[in-house]
């Protein structure tokens, strides 16, 4: 294939690096805003079009990440949880003093 979309493509199969999923984690959660959740398969599916597969590395790489992995609402482990998760921002450790200093 050549053209345009032949680098779309080649792009869409190569395996992503651990700093490319943080990143999309880490975006995705920072334009939900806090509080707001994402699911993690659409960290992976921005990243490749064989997007299964990735699912237990996006987990690998969000349990390092200053996110929160929920399950109805309740913090679990995203490496260990067994089905469905959702990701968001950790609170920011810093707010409260900021807030605080007035």
């Amino acid at each position: 294939m050549t053209g345009p979309h032949a680098q779309a493509v080649y792009l869409s199969a190569m395996t992503p690096t651990d700093e490319e999923i943080a990143q999309m984690l880490l975006q995705l959660a920072r334009s939900r805003g806090p509080g707001k959740t994402f699911c993690p398969s659409e960290a992976a599916r921005a990243l490749t079009s064989d997007w299964r597969p990735l699912m237990p590395r996006i987990r690998d790489v969000a349990a390092a990440l200053p996110l929160i992995a929920t399950q109805k609402g309740i913090p679990v482990d995203p490496v260990n949880a067994r089905g469905p998760i959702r990701l968001r921002l950790a609170p920011d450790p810093d707010q409260g003093r900021r807030a605080s200093r007035g």
